[in-house]
């Protein structure tokens, strides 16, 4: 993972670096484990990663009351005071989720975050867990 990792560093910075108002960058599995970030520390990250398995798993509960959803989230976006708060899908069983100031460019955010899933796909995937892996 430590390769993995440093494959993704330059491409979360230059994600951070595109556009104002970014603060953190994390990717992260869909069971809430941190596998690279940008402008944060470990402990924050690890937080923000563990916080958004559970928005995804409450984003998709929701999506299946969709008629035509096959109840997979895409991408959440929240308003808080202070900033704005961005979750997107990116790869199987991965995410890329973004803390960022109350005056980023919403459009530019989300554009720059599905190019970065774009280019990165491969990379960000998290392959599936198994029970009892590592467990000797």
């Amino acid at each position: 993972m430590i390769k993995q990792q440093a494959n993704m560093d330059w491409m979360l910075k230059d994600l951070a670096e595109g556009v104002p108002q970014t603060r953190h960058v994390v990717v992260l599995s869909a069971d809430g484990l941190r596998m690279a970030q940008h402008g944060t520390d470990n402990d924050t990250a690890d937080r923000l990663a563990a916080a958004c398995a559970g928005l995804q798993s409450l984003a998709g509960a929701v999506a299946t009351e969709l008629p035509q959803s096959d109840g997979r989230m895409r991408l959440v976006v929240i308003e808080m005071d202070g900033g704005f708060f961005y979750l997107m899908a990116a790869g199987a069983g991965a995410y890329l989720a973004v803390l960022a100031g109350e005056g980023v460019d919403a459009g530019l955010m989300g554009q720059r975050m599905r190019d970065l899933v774009l280019r990165i796909g491969e990379h960000l995937s998290s392959p599936p867990r198994q029970d009892g892996q590592g467990a000797r």
